[in-house]
């Protein structure tokens, strides 16, 4: 059955990773699909080559999502195309892990997360709500971390868990603000098998994430997309304003 026949959905950040895996299973469920990317042109294409395979009508949009202009003309793109908005799902995020992010000083990381991932948000559901509102109906769903409010040890813990711990609180503010035209709820993974986890993480560091995970095993990006596809259909009808955690049982 597909759950989502018909809507079209902005994934932002879905050139790789949990965002591609949101889209394809997106496209799966019959939806249209608007891949979001930062700089990464051709890993986009592919993902929207990938999901015209199923069927489905695909474009993807550069657009920074800590920039006001660029989420203003990523709604005008899917606008222009589409004719309106369903579902949008605030998948980007400041990569402070790898790449030149990862050596970048902690204040510079911060302001990374608290712009894209904070900010962002934020901004584009501020922004994607006006075209909902004039509709009469969508669905937003952001991306959280499940150790956002329990907490884990570290400096990049920290300032990652602040930017989303602020992006909890503003989701389920803001669900009580644009109801009940618009859900708004959010998803919180654990350790997921993304590029990070396979190629930068140690084994025995690995291996001792891995005793705490009471499913054992890591989530992969599927995992992820099955419970924003469940937030976006129509199975959610009166769930709004609530947080997710796809982590194995972790927390």
């Amino acid at each position: 059955m597909e759950r989502l026949k018909d809507k079209i959905t902005v994934i932002t950040g879905a050139s790789s990773g949990i965002g591609a895996g949101i889209a394809e299973l997106f496209a799966r469920e019959g939806a249209s699909v608007v891949v979001n990317y930062l700089k990464s042109r051709d890993r986009a294409e592919k993902v929207v080559e990938q999901i015209r395979k199923l069927g489905q009508r695909a474009i993807a949009v550069q657009a920074d999502m800590s920039k006001q202009d660029d989420i203003d003309r990523l709604i005008q793109a899917t606008m222009q195309e589409f004719g309106r908005i369903d579902v949008w799902v605030n998948n980007a995020g400041a990569d402070i892990l790898t790449g030149a992010g990862a050596s970048a000083e902690v204040n510079k990381k911060l302001d990374q997360l608290l712009n894209v991932d904070l900010k962002g948000t934020m901004n584009a559901c501020w922004s994607v709500s006006t075209v909902m509102q004039n509709q009469g109906h969508g669905v937003i769903v952001n991306m959280g971390w499940d150790m956002s409010i329990h907490g884990f040890e570290g400096i990049n813990p920290q300032i990652f868990a602040a930017s989303k711990a602020g992006v909890l609180g503003f989701t389920r503010s803001f669900a009580k603000t644009v109801g009940p035209e618009i859900r708004v709820n959010m998803v919180s993974p654990g350790w997921i098998a993304t590029a990070f986890a396979q190629e930068h993480m140690d084994g025995v560091y690995y291996q001792a994430r891995i005793k705490e995970i009471p499913l054992g095993r890591f989530g992969v990006p599927e995992d992820v997309a099955a419970a924003v596809v469940f937030l976006a259909s129509d199975a959610s009808s009166y769930i709004s304003g609530e947080a997710i955690k796809i982590n194995g049982g972790l927390v």
